[in-house]
């Protein structure tokens, strides 16, 4: 059963240094900030990072590349116009790279949670991407072999929650969120509301209990209207 703690920084509490990191985020959008701040405030170093892109401007993820803390991201978008940080980084061989379609990204997070030791898949083949894959043909068409992202923590950023850990989300804030949920041995997740259990309707959760491990409202953020938005 997942735990309401008090704050962030004892929601991150025990992330150690080499650990996996799966944080979720497109962008900004849907991004666990907080949670995020309270991992740099941990002086955790030497992480590998899953994440669609490679951090905004100098917050966030930026944040955490800036301070030194990761040595390694995994993403699908490390490259656009506030990217400096990370642009700066790799380039001065601060930071590993590991460039993975998103789909394939959200693929391989996905057989993690699901229990599947690897897949073929098309994309990438034919491309520097597929460099160094086991590649099969099936039914006359390429694929390269795929294995499982999985992290030692995942943090996310949902809309709602309930005591015991079902959540749900907001619009396109869901993004990676369900399948790292799936994936990682600790779920942390940040969230604008707490309800008890029964205040969600179990037609609209997203993300099931039993993947969540610590939830933490955060201050200052209200919900709003039953419709799922939040200010």
């Amino acid at each position: 059963m997942a735990t309401v703690v008090a704050d962030t920084d004892e929601a991150v509490s025990g992330i150690e240094d080499g650990s996996t990191v799966l944080i979720g985020g497109f962008g900004t959008a849907g991004q666990p900030v907080e949670l995020i701040d309270a991992l740099i405030r941990s002086g955790v170093t030497d992480l590998t990072v899953i994440n669609n892109n490679a951090g905004n401007g100098r917050v966030g993820l930026a944040t955490l590349l800036a301070n030194r803390q990761v040595r390694k991201i995994i993403c699908s978008f490390p490259r656009q116009s506030d990217s400096y940080i990370f642009d700066e980084l790799y380039r001065a061989g601060e930071v590993e790279l590991e460039v993975v379609p998103q789909g394939n990204l959200a693929e391989r997070m996905r057989a993690a949670g699901a229990g599947i030791g690897a897949f073929f898949c098309p994309t990438g083949v034919g491309t520097p991407l597929a460099k160094g894959r086991e590649r099969r043909t099936i039914n006359g068409r390429d694929y390269v072999l795929e294995y499982p992202i999985c992290g030692d923590v995942a943090l996310i950023k949902a809309f709602r929650a309930d005591t015991v850990g079902n959540l749900v989300y907001r619009k396109t804030a869901r993004n990676f969120g369900p399948v790292m949920a799936t994936a990682a041995k600790t779920t942390v997740v940040q969230v604008a509301e707490i309800v008890r259990p029964g205040g969600i309707d179990p037609e609209v959760v997203v993300t099931p209990g039993i993947f969540v491990d610590r939830i933490v409202q955060i201050p200052g953020v209200r919900p709003l209207a039953e419709t799922g938005t939040a200010g």
